[in-house]
């Protein structure tokens, strides 16, 4: 197994993932099947396990949990939040509210303390950057997660973070991708200059 480090946070990661999407209902997997394939992949060399809490309910981050207790320290825990979980009002998207919520409940799923990689799963029109950011943040720096990341937003919506963001965000930031670092050339082509020249940033 070969592995990279995640940007520049010094945690290394295997080059292939567990997914746990199937996990649960969505894949009729039990947990004896779930507890097999972890130690499978763990055989395999793989460290890094992504789940996320609306991947069947809640019921894919259990059984990541029971398979991974006792072995937590061999394994880099990767979650997501942000779909609907449930029909309760505001138990959805990126606010402070609810990411400080779906964290804790996430935490209490997985059977841990912390999450190394934590992320949000899809953009949230109605939340500003900064209403997103911010917590994240905090929940970091009160050691509940490691690093954050995102999962689907445009190259545009990153780069109009950067003029609504603190210095310690940005950082945090960086800290996952260096600006400009890691983009295919094509990728390149379509981003604004902010987020590939750290000269261009307002810092």
């Amino acid at each position: 197994m070969q592995y990279r480090t995640l940007g520049t946070t010094g945690i290394q990661v295997s080059s292939l993932a567990l997914g746990a999407m199937n996990f649960g209902s969505i894949g009729r997997t039990t947990q004896d099947e779930v507890t097999a394939i972890f130690d499978a992949a763990l055989e395999a060399g793989i460290n890094l396990i992504d789940t996320a809490d609306v991947y069947s309910g809640g019921e894919s981050e259990e059984m990541v949990g029971k398979a991974v207790a006792g072995r937590r320290d061999q394994v880099v825990l990767a979650t997501k939040a942000g779909p609907p979980m449930g029909d309760g009002l505001g138990r959805q998207g990126s606010s402070r509210r609810w990411l400080v919520t779906a964290l804790d409940e996430s935490l209490r799923r997985l059977g841990v303390d912390h999450i190394d990689l934590y992320q949000i799963h899809r953009w949230d029109p109605r939340t500003g950057d900064e209403e997103t950011l911010s917590p994240l943040t905090d929940l970091q720096r009160a050691g509940k997660i490691g690093s954050f990341g995102t999962m689907e937003h445009l190259h545009s919506q990153v780069a109009a973070a950067d003029t609504v963001l603190s210095t310690d965000v940005l950082d945090a930031i960086d800290a996952i991708v260096t600006p400009g670092t890691d983009l295919a050339p094509a990728e390149k082509n379509y981003t604004p200059p902010a987020v590939t020249d750290p000269s261009l940033r307002r810092r």
